[in-house]
Order: C-alpha cells, then structure tokens, then sequence
C-alpha cells in the first residue's frame, strides 16, 4: 500500500506543478509550438474532451460523481493489495487511474477559490476569460465550482493523401498530465490483462483445497 501511495503522491505533484505553472504563465487560450506535443493553454469545465452539460448543476452534480468513483476506485485498490494473487503491474496500473482522476477533482473542488480567474457559467454558456490568472484565495467560484486545466497537444497530422481525413489532427484533443496517466493506466490494463489473469489463476490453483 505504501507503493501506491508513493505513486499517487508523485501524479499528483506533477500534475499540480505543471497546472498552476500554465494557469499563472500563460494567458487562456494561448498557444505554444512545441514540435511534438505543443502548449494549449484551455479549461475544461465538463467532462472529458471539452464536453459540458448542464451549466452550474451540471458541474456539480459530475464533480460529486467523480468523488465517488474515486473513493470506490482507491477503495477497490486497498482491498486488492491485500490480495497475492493480484498482479503488481495491475495494482500499479488503478493507482495511475485514481491519481490522474484525483488531480482533476482538485482543480473542480478547490481552483475556483485558489485563482483570481476561471471559466464561469454566465447563465447561459462557459464564459472564458482573458489575460493570466494569479493565486488569489478570494477566488472565481465556490467549492466544485473550479475548472480543470488543460494544456498538452499531440502536433500531428494525418498525410494529406488520406481520403476524409488528410491534414486534420491525428488527435486534436487536450489534455493534462492526470488525463496521460488515466490513459496510461487503462492501456496498461487492455494490453496486460492476459497476464494480470494468469497470475490470479496460477495462485488460486495452487491454493489447498
């Protein structure tokens, strides 16, 4: 267990770091040409990819649900440590997926009153704003009012010679360093699963009867 939490804790200082270092650097909206991955400095007031739904009651009620699902996912990691028959690589894999979900839910639950600026519900749509924002604890919103920061941009394009999709982004999303260890962890899980079950199978076979 102290494995997973030396893992948590290493995600979410990177994650915090990099975010309050573009949230205080750079103004919203602006883009930086990194070659391969390029600065897009956005917020992301819904849900993954920029989706939104249902403005302010929207929100909240998606940052509550996510601090479910985190508390069961970290729940469902101490039960599996105690268990030798769960794969390390497995439990290494959750800890990515809870921490990375962890990193957005401190942006949604305390950036709102940590910032002197932020993405706000105007009552009919997300209102961006402009210029750099500083820490401030007089803040822009309440209490799971705050907006996810994101920045990262895969700079590629598919070859113009592809039909429909020549010259648009392979992958045009941004995203965050949470974002990059949930994908990871999830990845690790779809190629690895042949493994993480022969061992659950090889140790409950040789369990006695």
């Amino acid at each position: 267990m102290k494995k997973v939490l030396l893992i948590v804790l290493v995600v979410l200082l990177i994650d915090q770091i990099v975010k309050i270092w573009i949230k205080t650097s750079l103004n919203y909206g602006e883009h930086i040409n990194g070659g391969f991955i390029d600065l897009y400095f956005v917020e992301n007031e819904g849900m993954a990819f920029g989706m939104s739904w249902g403005g302010v009651t929207g929100k909240l009620i998606l940052s509550i649900f996510r601090i479910l699902a985190v508390a069961a996912i970290g729940y469902f990691i101490y039960t599996q440590t105690k268990k030798p028959e769960v794969h390390k690589g497995f439990i290494f894999s959750m800890s990515l997926i809870f921490a990375g979900a962890a990193g957005n839910i401190i942006d949604s639950a305390f950036y709102g009153f940590l910032f002197d600026k932020g993405t706000v519900f105007n009552g009919s749509y997300w209102e961006h704003y402009s210029g750099v924002a500083q820490l401030n604890i007089e803040g822009y919103a309440g209490f799971l009012q705050g907006t996810v920061v994101d920045m990262f941009q895969f700079d590629m394009e598919w070859p113009e010679w592809m039909p429909w999709v020549g010259g648009n982004q392979v992958f045009d999303a941004i995203w965050n360093f949470a974002d990059f260890c949930i994908s990871i962890g999830v990845l690790i899980i779809i190629l690895r699963q042949k493994t993480f079950l022969k061992k659950k199978e090889a140790l409950t076979e040789s369990e006695p009867v």
